[in-house]
């Protein structure tokens, strides 16, 4: 598991830890059941606390992405890929409803938000 901080970032560690590793979930890095790295050696290899490798792991687990088994360690959940995807499509769905409303505010009709959408596909 590949977890990079920034200390330039607006989010607090804890959560960019959090983010990554349902990113990771997402594209797959992270599978269900796999184990992840303990709360110390997580944070000793990006250096920081301990405490907040904890609390990220705990926001993990109660928005049900991980698992804790005690004395085994935390392991993607079972639900952790379908949670991730939830997320993503969520993110997604506030991005349309904010490009709808752009949209109206300026007279631009739907067509042509189609036609841009089509555009954004064919260039990847």
């Amino acid at each position: 598991m590949k977890i990079l901080i920034s200390n330039s970032s607006s989010l607090p560690i804890y959560e960019q830890i959090k983010d990554q590793v349902v990113d990771q979930i997402l594209s797959d890095d992270l599978a269900e059941g796999e184990q992840l790295p303990s709360i110390r050696s997580l944070a000793k290899e990006i250096r920081i606390s301990v405490m907040t490798v904890k609390k990220a792991y705990d926001e993990l687990e109660r928005e049900g992405y991980i698992e804790t088994r005690q004395g085994k360690g935390s392991f993607v959940s079972k639900k952790g890929l379908e949670l991730a995807k939830d997320m993503k499509y969520q993110e997604i769905e506030d991005y349309i409803f904010k490009i709808v409303d752009l949209s109206r505010s300026y007279d631009i009709d739907k067509e042509k938000i189609f036609e841009l959408l089509e555009f954004a596909y064919r260039s990847e």
